[in-house]
Parts: structure tokens; C-alpha cells; sequence
């Protein structure tokens, strides 16, 4: 039986399978990195609508969650940039999420 002679590539035929093969690897890496679906859709930031008589510490007392009555009061001021602590009836607060 002949012996066959090793296969030998010519300059543009290892610039192919180069491009070949990095767009394998390429295709590899975003598949891998693609996002999946998240677990959770995004769910809207809780909110209240102030009623005559309501204080941020009425509302941080009922909405505190595993956090001080104060920081909550704090949080709510940040998230509607309030700049001091009044509030009026008929204004919608955004709360932070409870933990």
C-alpha cells in the first residue's frame, strides 16, 4: 500500500480555516454570553396616593418593610425628590420596595 503525502495548505487556505475556525469560536462565545429570559418581568415601583391628614411617618410606619420607620421616611424623600417633609393630599409618592 502507497503512503499518502500529509496534507499541505497554500497561504489563502490557512487564512480560511483561520476565519473558519475564529468564527466558530466566535459564534461559541455569543452564544454562551447571549442574555436569557429574565426570571422576573419588571414590576412597577409600589406608589401611594397622600390622603388629607397622611404623614411621610404614617406612610414609612405602614410601608416599612424590614426597615426603620426613618430610613424609609429618608428613602421616600429621595425617591421623589422632596426637599424637605411636607407632603399634600392628592400627591402620589413612589415607596421603596419592601425587603
Amino acid at each position: 500500500m502507497g503512503r499518502r503525502a500529509p496534507i499541505r495548505l497554500t497561504r489563502r487556505g490557512r487564512v480560511v480555516l483561520f476565519c473558519f475556525l475564529l468564527g466558530l469560536a466566535g459564534g461559541g462565545v455569543a452564544l454562551i454570553a447571549a442574555p436569557g429570559q429574565a426570571a422576573d418581568p419588571p414590576v412597577p415601583a409600589p406608589t401611594v396616593i397622600v390622603q388629607p391628614g397622611d404623614t411621610l411617618w404614617d406612610i414609612a410606619t405602614e410601608h416599612k418593610g424590614s426597615r426603620g420607620r426613618d430610613a424609609t421616611v429618608e428613602d421616600i424623600r429621595r425617591l421623589n425628590h422632596l426637599d424637605g417633609y411636607s407632603i399634600d393630599a392628592g400627591q402620589r409618592l413612589v415607596l421603596p420596595r419592601t425587603r
